[in-house]
């Protein structure tokens, strides 16, 4: 298997666990000093899979269900980049976010993770997480 076939392989694997939730075996592919970083909301920057699963678990509490629907998925080297679109239903329908994700995979693991969008299309999932 290619590096790059085995970085998207990994990215594919990655997205397809997180949209059950199952941040066990979404987090076995993040190394121990992954850097997540939520670029529109740059005070979001964590390390690690415990750190990172600490920020989404709550942060999807109120999603009854995800989808990550993968548009272009490039990679170069270690960099795998991927458009998509998060899907994320709530109580009164769907959330659609395009998005653009910079992963970077070695041996196997995602060692940095930058999502890119335009954090006013969440504004939906933010008011069900105040109230």
């Amino acid at each position: 298997m290619t590096t790059r076939t085995a970085g998207i392989d990994v990215i594919r694997s990655f997205l397809k666990a997180m949209e059950p939730g199952d941040y066990d075996k979404a987090m076995a592919l993040v190394g121990p000093d992954c850097v997540y970083v939520n670029v529109p909301i740059s005070e979001i920057t964590v390390v690690g899979p415990e750190a990172m699963r600490g920020l989404l678990e709550p942060f999807f509490a109120p999603v009854l269900e995800n989808e990550f629907v993968v548009r272009t998925m490039v990679c170069d080297g270690s960099v795998v980049v991927v458009e998509r679109t998060d899907r994320h239903r709530l109580e009164g329908g769907w959330i659609e976010l395009p998005v653009v994700g910079v992963f970077e995979v070695v041996n196997g693991l995602i060692v940095s993770w930058r999502d890119y969008f335009d954090p006013a299309v969440l504004s939906p999932l933010f008011d069900a997480l105040a109230s």
